[in-house]
């Protein structure tokens, strides 16, 4: 997307590799460029689990390098009511939610965009996404990243039309090895920093622990479909559909000498089910109902629609087919049965390479 020189940019800095690469690239052509650091989480907490400090401390020196002025906003009141709330309500009723597509629909492109466009007089935000923009016929559509293996699409998909006018993306068109690259030959001390992922950043092995912060423990029964128990959890809604890890029962004989999956969460009955192999009937489904539904380009859609879906982040698109029920509510249907279909993460839809919106999985169809 060519814009003008003379605009000014507010670049979201989070202290990490991508952001401190998309802000020396719009500097380095002639834009106005400035920094601004979210603060989405109020202390650093003893755990470990947040680094928001010594993120803040890197954005300071990375800017101090490019020479870029750095705003910070503190947002960590907005987050806990509109992103983390929702996790943990989420969470308790056994879903397993996605609060970095939550962070994205309010934080970044809601409070961040606001405030830079508004109160900072900025013409466009920027953030390190590996995602693209395109104009087409007056249209402005959401691209897969070139970096099939970091593309950032599906976190992206409730932006719209009126929004992606007002961002950039300059390292879409890269490859992570190549912003690293970049990092190093312009010497930023962060060229090797470790990616970002999850709520405030926690990965998935510290996840158990960190929910178990804000909900308690209570035990109960793994069962397999037969109703065997064979072993105990510490409360349902630390699992995930499709978990394999950190269940306990690993030496546990089955029918079959493989690893045991979660394939079922019944909060009422306080029990997880499981049953053996990754692609066990239990586990798959044929389709899923999806609400909160956010088409980015509404008008150009007509249902029942043919199109590729992704039900988690990094998946292989999956042939599939989409009806309408109403305007809250859709059906996707899989060509093949998919593994692993979790209520409370996102689904998402694509053309080509457009990614053209998406919506959170309610419920899956199940196969049997």
């Amino acid at each position: 997307m060519i814009i003008k020189k003379n605009k000014k940019i507010i670049v979201a800095m989070s202290g990490g590799v991508d952001s401190s690469v998309c802000a020396w690239i719009l500097k380095k052509q002639n834009y106005q460029v400035e920094g601004l650091f979210m603060k989405n989480w109020e202390e650093d907490d003893q755990e470990g689990y947040c680094s928001s400090t010594k993120d803040l401390l890197d954005a300071e020196n990375i800017c101090k390098k490019l020479n870029i002025y750095l705003h910070k906003m503190n947002f960590s009141s907005e987050y806990w009511e509109y992103v983390f709330e929702n996790f943990l309500k989420e969470y308790k009723k056994g879903n397993t939610p996605n609060p970095d597509i939550l962070c994205n629909k309010e934080i970044k492109f809601n409070m961040f965009l606001n405030y830079s466009i508004q109160e900072l007089k900025a013409d466009y935000i920027a953030t390190g996404h590996y995602a693209r923009i395109k104009k087409i016929n007056g249209k402005y559509l959401l691209l897969k990243g070139i970096d099939t293996n970091k593309d950032q699409s599906y976190f992206l998909y409730t932006l719209n039309s009126i929004q992606l006018r007002k961002i950039l993306f300059p390292i879409g068109h890269l490859k992570k090895n190549k912003v690293r690259n970049i990092a190093k030959k312009i010497d930023l001390k962060i060229a090797k920093k470790k990616d970002s992922t999850g709520i405030c950043f926690i990965g998935p092995k510290k996840l158990k622990n960190f929910l178990s912060l804000y909900i308690s423990e209570k035990k109960g029964d793994i069962v397999t479909i037969s109703g065997r128990v064979i072993g105990k959890h510490s409360g349902v809604f630390y699992y995930t559909i499709g978990q394999r890890q950190g269940l306990g029962i690993g030496g546990i004989k089955g029918e079959y000498n493989i690893p045991w999956y979660v394939v079922e969460k019944n909060i009422e009955k306080n029990i997880l089910i499981v049953a053996q192999g990754s692609y066990n009937k239990h586990l798959m489904s044929i389709g899923l109902i999806a609400k909160n539904i956010n088409w980015i380009n509404y008008d150009q859609l007509s249902f029942p629609l043919s199109c590729m879906a992704k039900t988690r982040y990094r998946q292989k698109d999956i042939i599939c087919k989409i009806e309408y029920i109403n305007n809250h509510h859709i059906k996707i249907l899989f060509d093949f049965p998919v593994a692993a279909v979790t209520p409370g993460q996102s689904v998402v839809f694509y053309v080509s390479d457009i990614c053209i919106g998406g919506g959170i999985i309610e419920s899956r169809l199940p196969l049997l």
